[in-house]
């Protein structure tokens, strides 16, 4: 079951994950509530600020191998309202700052209605 697997992913992130999670979790980036590993539709979200409407992706050296899947998966939640924000993991460790500040504009700017 989907749900059964976001909570085996919330018990087994990555590093990069575990980093970001620091820095979103508590309303600690500009106040906004994160949620990990959120369930929409049939994927699971590694980070997802509902409120927002944005989802941040974590993605590891596998995304290259997964490309055309991760553009499926971008259209659908783009099609649930979401805006997708994707970031490599080296990003995550060696720009942290610049990431979180990337993440806090796109909170900040108000998406057009559907």
């Amino acid at each position: 079951m989907l749900k059964d697997r976001a909570r085996s992913h919330r018990k087994n992130m990555t590093q990069a994950e575990n980093r970001m999670w620091y820095f979103l979790r508590n309303r600690r980036l500009g106040g906004y509530k994160f949620v990990r590993e959120l369930v929409i539709g049939q994927y699971i979200a590694d980070f997802a600020c509902r409120e927002k409407k944005l989802v941040v992706e974590v993605d590891g050296g596998q995304h290259m191998l997964a490309a055309e899947y991760d553009k499926r998966r971008t259209a659908f939640l783009e099609s649930e309202g979401f805006r997708v924000f994707r970031v490599w993991n080296n990003e995550v460790f060696n720009n942290t700052s610049g990431v979180l500040e990337t993440i806090l504009k796109l909170l900040q700017t108000e998406t057009s209605s559907r």
